[in-house]
């Protein structure tokens, strides 16, 4: 039906969808629920979206943290296009950069205070039985997650810990029964006190935690 609208409610915002991103879907706003308790709404904040896809992510966060500034990054130049306009419907295009990129590579290290991604997480030979109405009319690359569903998780472990600012909290939504596997790839890149949350369903469907502070006691050598 969003399809056919053209329009899908997320938050508390209004998005514009088309074939080329995937429609928001209400699990993905377990990711809300963890950050926004976490993240201040005060001083400078900046937020990255890794497979931003139509902004959901992205432009909720800013919505609900006027004191941010945020970057989403997408393969797909459509899904940008699409997260572009969304950013200008919603007065956000002044707060939103939006760069065509691979995931996160060439982005400068301890740079972002937030880091949020929604990655494929289906496995290849799960693709056929999806329900038609996301087989054949959402993008089978924001999909695909390869044969055991993990392959995204494990470029963007240790690239989220890379463009992490000390101190700050990543975010990532997860497939059910993935919960374990993504929590060792973020513990196994150095993250610190990585989280498993479940979804209104009782189901795993957020991974998250945090860069680890700089140690301010150490002695400067």
């Amino acid at each position: 039906m969003a399809q056919i609208l053209g329009v899908k409610g997320f938050w508390k915002i209004m998005l514009r969808v088309t074939p080329e991103v995937l429609t928001p879907r209400p699990e993905t706003e377990s990711v809300l629920d963890i950050l926004l308790p976490l993240i201040p709404n005060e001083g400078r904040l900046s937020i990255l979206d890794l497979g931003v896809g139509s902004g959901a992510l992205l432009l909720a966060l800013l919505f609900e943290r006027p004191n941010a500034v945020g970057l989403g990054v997408d393969v797909s130049e459509a899904a940008l296009a699409v997260a572009r306009e969304n950013a200008a419907n919603l007065g956000l295009a002044g707060r939103a950069a939006l760069l065509r990129g691979d995931w996160a590579a060439g982005l400068a290290a301890d740079a972002f205070d937030v880091v949020v991604a929604n990655p494929p997480y289906v496995r290849t030979a799960e693709l056929p039985s999806l329900p038609p109405e996301v087989r054949d009319h959402e993008p089978h690359v924001a999909l695909d997650g390869g044969a055991d569903g993990l392959d995204a998780y494990r470029r963007l472990a240790p690239e989220i810990l890379a463009v992490l600012r000390p101190g700050g909290v990543f975010a990532v939504e997860i497939g059910f029964d993935q919960g374990a596997a993504v929590a060792a790839l973020f513990d196994g890149a150095g993250a610190l006190a990585v989280e498993i949350r479940r979804d209104l369903a009782d189901r795993d469907r957020v991974v998250w935690g945090r860069k680890k502070p700089l140690d301010k006691s150490a002695p400067d050598r």
